[in-house]
């Protein structure tokens, strides 16, 4: 509603002695002086620009007779003050303007700039006035004056002799006699008024008293504390007058009233303010609320205040501020929402933690339009050093002025069927709803960056024009501030209205005169361009939006005339153009729905128009017929309190019971805020429904009789917008009550369209409180936005013992921030507390997708859990096993139920789970549904809630369904969680991983623990050679920690146990990669494992299967016989090379540092291209291992591309393109290096096509590394098969024959070659080739298998050196290489094992890998 923006601005006032401090402050009835009195003098002053116009002192003599000044008022034209002073005197002293045009302060310009031009009213507007100030009269009432109030022509003065005086502004008593209290009869109400006691004592007067127009009455405050309300009895003030009292009221101190709303608000000596209002039927008073703080948000202050001292409503009645005898500030809004404190937070302590004095009050009053707080201060009336130090302007007693920004919607209710958020302060206009482009625009955010700290100074940058998206609306924190046109503000401060379109993309604004409005997209204000056009209309009953029109009631100054105006915001600002209408009586408010002008005019009656585009010739207008006219002078007893007006489709019958579907859209209801009162006028649809065929425009049906929808409305929302799905939502009606909270209006609708019940009522209103003050709802979104105050201090800029106490020191800097709030679960709740689960289910399900409603069913869950777990009765009938039963509805259930149990305290979780049911069910529901995360949460509620053995096997089902699905980050924790379980360390429950990283990716994940240096793309690499390093280190964390040295500890036992079966479980399913993955990313100790299995789980039973499996999981390619492979020219050796070049640096190893030798011919010519082959991305993909499916791979000629490229490898296949499309491209512009002919090309891609993507390959050689570390030598065969090198079979048979090896063991690799072998004859003939060349070996290994007699266990060896063993037909070819007994094609199996070897022996192995890094290279 109000907010504090800034710090307090300090007037000085020229003193000359502590005597002359100011003391009372009054504005005149427009707002524009300030009468502001010291104990002698009376000064006015201006209020934009706040200076001081002329002062009156004085003389000594008659101020001794006198006595002090105590209070002034004003005369409601402005041209006199009434000055009480303490001896019991009334001076009235007039005000005269100077002679001629003489101004106090003049602006200059230079010469020839606009402002020169005569502009009418020009001076007065720019400058403050010269005025004189003399006394006229003097009137002696003759005892202590209480309080002074002006009353239409006459002033009524209280005196503390019980009188009441009417005294005429001349200064004169009119020959009437004073009206003496005791006279005057008290009542409880006016029925009983002919009994009504009379005060009855001679010391009772009034001390302090407030007239109100609506009511046509005071409000009164007797020096006893009762507090009442004085009418007269006939229309003018006679003698004859009655009061009427609340009987409870016995400490009031002060009285402010309300007009709009008719509320008296009474200050008491306890420090909280009662706010009454007349019943209209009996007259008695009703209390309708009262403003207090509460103990819980200010536990050391709210008892401590004192007394209230001053109460005070804001110009536009929307806020009342308050001020007590101990000092400090608080503003409420009209039903009593707490908007502002400064009792705590930064006001009250310093950022060091010390407390502040609070300000302290003697007087205060509003300013222009409410934008403006004048308050002066009481620091330093006990101080008497001031005289000692000039300088310390801290202390002296002045004027304060605190700056205000409101919410538009106290002022312009029109606002309310819009989603934004717009706030107006003097000078500029928050907006809540992004900018319409991307840049920051430097002109208003310079503008304003004296006011404004720098985190609001940046305007907002949100795309997005077309649709109000959430993201806009909530986008950040911060507003995006349009600077109002100077030029405009000039002659037209203060702003009065404005107003936003529907698309949040234009604004207009109201001043003194005229309009101007603005366009967020082109960043330009739109002026009158002729100025009297602008001076002579006085814009009345604000102004609102339609499509790109602005409509807006104004007063014609020069016709003397009301009209109804309508302007095209993209022509010029002209009466030209613009579409006018006259109206008969003056308009208050306005209002849009649809195609339809509501009006309400000072006559109380309402009108609507009907508004619709017109496009005749070049101009486009918009033309307004009057509709229909509904007279209110029966309901409404005075204008001013209708506080606003709007039409709506919302109606009691919610569309499903009327009789034409059209007319729930036409179900046009008015409704009316009569001074806190929500009244609905509906059509009247009883009579006969005629349908005239032949008429064009619909009759308008009359409407009802009002009906009362609730008390205490400050705003009301609705929307016209229609959405089958949240029809809910859409078609109910918000209303903010202030301190009640939120009400909404709720329609219900019977399930699956059936008829409804009679005896259900079709709509409901339902209460609910939120944090939050209102100032837009989202609909369908379900979220209510508002703006908060927040604070910033820099008082650690200043040193405390600095003699300038600077108002920084003293106050916070004040900002306005953005807040929103969900307000779903209330609405969920308030259905179940009325047994209407079935509506609260409809309405949760229309809104199940939104992003935040599983922490809207988490919120509802834990509130409700928290009041009834919390109780201290018994509570009858308890909503949690309602909600709990609601909440199982969703599939979120499981999960909502475990956060919420996770954010209480232990202490309530046997109630929870009483409701809800048993944990252990619900984790065994987690398993079921495979949602590992929520059963491990669960896990950490059943260990706190169950004995060690029961959590411990709740753990070991999730650890091995965990393993089974390959989460690793989750079988982390559950190691840790069970060994915590077995040394006992159970208080320190695991965290529950909040995000999975995704599992079961590609490269065995121990490249995600692990660096990975892959030098190989083409850019880095020296010409001369491939580099390819890749350094492992060990996992940290838990993981690592797992093999420590306590591994005799039973619970490691246990733990191992699982794994060890986990691992049995891979490999008897031949799940090879799985494998990989579990050992790399649980640290898991293969190598040693696989040692102690040999013989049992790691043998291959069956090679055919396992090699087709292999084939599978690690999408390597069966290989295919090329058709033209029969007269191949690489049958001669003249190609040999190059084809097993291209295909070695192809299948680039990273455990290779290979360096290519410039021996032969045409690898000479093709190394640039050489060295562009290769992997080319680094990323480990995850893609390529889900798709099991093979695919056979073709290379394909793709048109030139640019000037760098590289033939298309296995690596391009699984990490540029997709899997599953296998079509591999290659580019074709460098093969003019290359002089192949068509068939020797298609043997390279055949053979390239044959190898798997370049990851699996790295995985593969990883195994092989494993299993010949470990001995299973049937495995090596497997992946030997695999990888088709035949180096890898030879060093298996050099390890063979080297050492004493399993019979069994050989016996079983030689009838798996043989299996395999005929399996390749009958459906893999691709494979008979590599057969056939490693035929020598396999005679070889049935030669060793006779041989051997008595098989003995296998030690790990180490190899002294390379192998030797070779086919030589493949070595002739070879010519000279690094290492000339190998062939380079196959250096990729056996180098890395030998090298390897060399260095560590087989029981190291495991501890390098572990520890530090290694590298392995070939030179």
């Amino acid at each position: 509603m109000y907010f504090l923006s800034g710090w307090p601005k300090r007037l000085l006032c020229p003193l000359g002695s502590l005597a002359e401090a100011p003391c009372h402050v009054q504005s005149d009835p427009q707002r524009t002086f300030f009468a502001v009195l010291a104990p002698a003098r009376l000064s006015i002053w201006y209020s934009r620009p706040s200076v001081l116009i002329v002062t009156y002192k004085e003389p000594a003599k008659s101020s001794s007779q006198f006595g002090s000044y105590k209070e002034a008022e004003w005369r409601p034209d402005s041209t006199m003050i009434a000055v009480s002073t303490a001896n019991g005197y009334i001076l009235f002293f007039h005000i005269t303007s100077t002679r001629g045009d003489k101004y106090l302060y003049e602006p200059v310009y230079p010469k020839g700039s606009p402002q020169m031009k005569g502009t009418p009213h020009f001076k007065e507007e720019q400058c403050a006035p010269a005025l004189n100030l003399e006394m006229k009269k003097i009137l002696d009432l003759q005892s202590p004056i209480m309080s002074l109030q002006s009353v239409l022509e006459d002033l009524l003065v209280a005196t503390s002799d019980g009188l009441l005086h009417l005294i005429h502004w001349e200064g004169m008593t009119n020959g009437r006699k004073a009206i003496n209290l005791c006279t005057v009869p008290f009542s409880v109400d006016l029925q009983s008024s002919r009994v009504g006691s009379f005060l009855g004592f001679a010391d009772v007067h009034i001390r302090d008293m407030e007239y109100c127009a609506t009511l046509d009455g005071f409000a009164v405050v007797f020096n006893d504390g009762k507090v009442g309300f004085i009418t007269p009895v006939s229309s003018r003030f006679t003698a004859e007058l009655h009061g009427v009292w609340p009987q409870d009221v016995v400490d009031g101190t002060c009285v402010a009233v309300n007009n709009k709303y008719r509320l008296m608000a009474f200050g008491c000596a306890s420090g909280s303010v009662q706010v009454y209002t007349i019943d209209n039927t009996t007259g008695a008073m009703l209390l309708s609320h009262k403003l207090e703080l509460t103990a819980k948000q200010y536990p050391d202050i709210w008892n401590k205040t004192g007394a209230v001292k001053l109460v005070r409503w804001s110009p536009d009645n929307s806020v009342v501020i308050v001020t007590w005898e101990y000092g400090g500030l608080s503003l409420w809004s009209v039903f009593g929402a707490q908007l502002i404190c400064t009792l705590g937070g930064d006001f009250a302590y310093r950022s060091d933690g010390t407390k502040k004095d609070p300000l302290k009050i003697n007087s205060m009053s509003w300013g222009a339009e409410g934008y403006h707080l004048w308050v002066i201060s009481g620091f330093g009336s006990q101080n008497t050093e001031i005289e000692s130090d000039p300088n310390s302007i801290g202390k002296q007693p002045g004027i304060l002025l605190f700056q205000f920004i409101k919410s538009v919607l106290t002022v312009n209710p029109c606002m309310s069927n819009q989603e934004q958020v717009l706030l107006q302060g003097e000078d500029r206009l928050y907006l809540n709803c992004g900018e319409a482009s991307q840049t920051q625009n430097p002109r208003s955010s310079s503008a304003h960056s004296e006011h404004k700290p720098s985190q609001e100074k940046n305007s907002f940058a949100d795309g997005g024009l077309e649709s109000q998206g959430l993201s806009t609306l909530l986008g950040h924190r911060h507003w995006h501030v349009v600077q109002i046109s100077s030029t405009y503000l000039e002659s037209n401060w203060p702003i009065r209205f404005s107003a936003i379109d529907k698309l949040g993309q234009n604004i207009a604004v109201v001043g003194k005169f005229g309009f101007a409005h603005y366009s967020l997209l082109t960043k330009k204000w739109k002026l009158f361009g002729n100025i009297t056009q602008e001076q002579s209309m006085i814009v009345t009953g604000g102004l609102a939006w339609w499509k790109d029109f602005i409509v807006l009631a104004c007063y014609n100054i020069n016709d003397r005339q009301e009209e109804l105006r309508v302007y095209l915001r993209t022509s010029n600002l002209d009466n030209a153009f613009a579409h006018v209408t006259k109206a008969q009586a003056e308009t208050l408010l306005l209002s849009v729905f649809r195609d339809m002008v509501i009006v309400f005019r000072a006559d109380c009656s309402i009108c609507l128009y009907s508004i619709e585009r017109k496009s005749d010739g070049p101009n486009t207008t918009a033309g307004i017929q009057v509709l229909q006219e509904v007279s209110m002078s029966r309901y409404i007893p005075h204008p001013f309190l209708v506080v606003s007006v709007t039409l709506t489709s919302v109606s009691t019958e919610n569309g499903i019971t009327l009789k034409m579907p059209q007319q729930a859209r036409d179900a046009e209801s008015i409704m009316l805020n009569l001074a806190g009162q929500l009244i609905m006028m509906q059509r009247d649809r009883s009579g006969p429904q005629i349908r005239e065929k032949d008429s064009n425009q619909r009759k308008l049906l009359p409407f009802c009789p009002p009906v009362v929808l609730a008390q205490s409305v400050e705003n009301v929302w609705t929307t016209c917008r229609a959405n089958k799905q949240k029809r809910h939502l859409l078609e109910a009606l918000w209303l903010s009550c202030g301190g009640a909270g939120m009400k909404v209006w709720l329609p219900l609708f019977p399930r699956d369209h059936r008829k409804p019940h009679s005896f259900l009522s079709q709509r409901i209103m339902l209460p609910f409180h939120i944090n939050i003050y209102p100032l837009a709802v989202l609909f369908e979104d379900a979220l209510v936005l508002g703006a908060v105050n927040d604070t910033l201090l820099y008082d650690s800029l200043y040193t405390r013992n600095s003699a300038r106490e600077q108002l920084e020191m003293l106050f916070p800097f004040c900002v306005v921030e953005r807040t929103s709030q969900i307000y779903l679960h209330h609405i969920l709740r308030q259905l179940l507390v009325r047994n209407l689960g079935e509506q609260a289910l409809l309405l949760a399900q229309s809104c199940s997708t939104l992003p935040y409603f599983p922490h809207v069913l988490e919120l509802m869950l834990h509130e409700v859990l928290e009041e009834e777990a919390t109780s201290r009765e018994p509570i009858p009938d308890p909503l949690l096993p309602t909600v709990a039963k609601f909440i199982t509805e969703f599939p979120l259930f499981l999960q909502t139920v475990v956060h919420c149990a996770r954010k209480t305290e232990y202490a309530l979780w046997n109630y929870l789970f009483a409701a809800v049911g048993n944990p252990k069910d619900l984790f065994e529901e987690c398993l079921m549904a495979q949602d590992l995360d929520t059963a491990a949460s669960y896990l950490i509620i059943l260990q706190n809630m169950e004995v060690p053995a029961v959590s411990r096997q709740h753990a070991t089902l999730l650890f091995n369904t965990a393993l089974e699905q390959g989460k690793w980050d989750l079988c982390r924790h559950m190691i840790r969680f069970l060994k915590a379980i077995g040394s006992g360390e159970s208080e320190t429950p695991p965290s529950t991983p909040t995000a999975q990283e995704p599992s079961s990716s590609g490269g065995f994940e121990f490249f995600r623990n692990r660096s990975i240096s892959l030098s190989q793309s083409a850019e880095n690499v020296p010409a001369s050679k491939f580099s390819l390093q890749k350094t492992l280190s060990m996992p940290s964390g838990p993981s690592g920690k797992r093999w420590s040295k306590d591994s005799d500890c039973a619970e490691n036992m246990y733990i191992d146990m699982m794994l060890w079966r986990h691992a049995r479980r891979l490999l008897e399913e031949v799940r090879l990669k799985d494998l990989g993955c579990f050992a790399a990313q649980l640290g898991f100790e293969l190598i040693s494992w696989l040692c102690k299995e040999r013989t049992r789980a790691a043998r291959v039973d069956n090679f055919v299967i396992a090699l087709k499996r292999l084939h599978r999981d690690f999408l390597w390619p069966l290989p295919i016989i090329p058709a033209s492979s029969i007269s191949s020219p690489f049958k001669n050796g003249k190609f040999r090379t190059v084809g097993e070049q291209l295909l070695k640096s192809q299948s680039a190893d990273p455990f290779l540092n290979l360096e290519i030798d410039a021996g032969i011919s045409n690898v000479q010519r093709s190394r640039s291209w050489l060295n562009n082959i290769g992997p080319a991305h680094h990323e480990i993909d995850t893609a390529s291992s889900h798709g099991p499916q093979m695919q056979d791979a073709f290379l394909s000629p793709l048109s030139n591309k640019g000037d760098e490229c590289s033939i298309g490898s296995a690596t391009d296949l699984t990490e540029s393109s997709s899997m599953v499309d296998g079509d591999w491209t290659v580019v074709d512009e460098n093969f003019s290096t290359l002089s192949l002919t068509q068939s020797e090309l298609e043997h390279i891609s055949m053979e390239l096509a044959s190898k798997g993507p370049h990851k699996s390959q790295v995985q593969l050689r990883y195994l092989l590394h494993i299993f010949l570390e470990a001995g299973c030598l049937d495995w090596c065969i497997v992946i030997g098969l695999i990888l088709r090198e035949s180096s890898v079979i030879n060093q298996i048979l050099v390890i063979i024959q080297s050492s004493e090896v399993n019979g069994e063991m050989l016996q079983n690799i030689k009838t798996g070659l043989h299996a395999v072998d005929r399996w390749a004859s009958t459906d893999c003939p691709g494979y008979k080739p590599f057969l056939n060349i490693i035929k020598p070996q396999l005679q070889k290994l049935n030669e060793i298998t006779e041989e051997q007699v008595q098989p003995e266990a296998f030690q790990p060896i180490t190899v002294g050196k390379t192998p030797e063993q070779s086919s030589p037909r493949v070595e002739e070819s070879r010519g000279s290489s690094g290492h000339g007994s190998i062939p380079q094609s196959e250096v990729g199996g056996s180098s890395m094992v030998s090298r390897k070897e060399e260095d560590t022996a087989g029981a190291e192995e495991e501890e390098s890998f572990q520890d530090g890094t290694y590298d392995c290279s070939v030179s």
